[in-house]
């Protein structure tokens, strides 16, 4: 059995790096289209290895071997 701290540690690191965006966003007309698109795009990243991390730890359907003829 694997345990969760992998994905909380990924989260944790995405999280501070979601705070630096949120705070190195330089002033501009267009802070909050800036900030948006950083956060989706971790958010997005974070939730794709996540996805993937899961699906190879818990595989929805056991590996199978082959009978060589």
């Amino acid at each position: 059995m694997s345990s969760a701290l992998p994905t909380l540690f990924v989260l944790a690191i995405v999280l501070g790096l979601m705070a630096a965006a949120w705070f190195a966003t330089p002033k501009s007309p267009n802070q909050t289209l800036i900030r948006t698109s950083v956060l989706l795009t971790l958010t997005c990243c974070y939730l794709m290895w996540t996805v993937t991390y899961l699906a190879q730890v818990h595989p929805l359907e056991r590996p199978r071997r082959s009978v060589a003829e």
